[in-house]
């Protein structure tokens, strides 16, 4: 084997981090390092961001998606378990798997009142989204919220979840997205890059966390482009919505 055969996947690539150019090696690093940092104040922080509406947006995701009784969950950058708890509300019988690569975001979660009540129907699983610990065919449905953008290879954890989908099982991603209007897209900037940092600052002590969260928001791909990585990755019936006029979005897909 030649040394460049035996060089590490990710040697000498690029991604991004926030609007800084980092070599891939060291993107999982300051992400776990990001959510470290915020975990205790995770959840205040979202409300405050969007004014409660990312509550809205996660109930018109598991609208979209209608777990039926007795479903497996996976529920990757899954974090204190907003969705898997939302989930299991909806499924009398189903089972949740909450993982995500930050042990302080699973520790918040397992903390939650609801955690308690419905132990034995979770688990938490400290892992990678683009290597996921599970065996193929192992779940119905897939779904990340607010994760997906800070995956160091997108295409590579969209494989690993249509490779842990059981045929017939629903990938569901929640983003933030692009507004289609440049005037409404010029003030949601002013208002993301001028408040949310300090809001970090002021609720969670913490101004480049979230300096980092607004600025990856504007690297992701837009909703078509995504929706073209979901179908690159074997999905069918690809689809997708847009929520408060583009703020945000959800993407469907189907392992057939």
């Amino acid at each position: 084997m030649t040394q460049d055969e035996d060089a590490p996947r990710d040697a000498g690539r690029t991604t991004h981090f926030g609007f800084e150019t980092v070599p891939e090696e060291e993107k999982a690093g300051r992400v776990h390092g990001v959510f470290t940092s915020v975990a205790s104040k995770y959840d205040v922080m979202n409300d405050a961001m969007s004014l409660g509406i990312h509550r809205v947006w996660k109930d018109a995701m598991l609208d979209w998606l209608a777990p039926r009784p007795g479903q497996r969950l996976l529920d990757v950058a899954g974090g204190t378990g907003d969705i898997a708890f939302r989930f299991l509300d909806r499924a009398p019988g189903a089972h949740a798997t909450v993982l995500d690569m930050t042990e302080g975001m699973l520790v918040a979660g397992r903390q939650r009142a609801e955690a308690e009540a419905r132990a034995e129907a979770l688990d938490w699983v400290v892992g990678d989204a683009m290597a996921l610990p599970f065996e193929d065919n192992s779940f119905d449905a897939y779904t990340i919220s607010f994760g997906i953008r800070n995956v160091t290879r997108i295409l590579d954890a969209l494989s690993e979840a249509y490779r842990v989908l059981r045929p017939g099982g629903r990938l569901m991603v929640l983003e933030f997205s692009q507004l289609p209007n440049p005037l409404m897209q010029k003030a949601y900037d002013l208002y993301s890059f001028n408040v949310i940092p300090r809001m970090g600052q002021a609720i969670a002590g913490d101004r480049d966390s979230y300096q980092y969260l607004v600025e990856s928001i504007r690297n992701f791909p837009d909703q078509d482009r995504f929706a073209a990585m979901i179908a690159d990755a074997g999905f069918g019936n690809v689809k997708y919505r847009n929520l408060s006029f583009g703020i945000a979005a959800l993407h469907s897909g189907w392992k057939l």
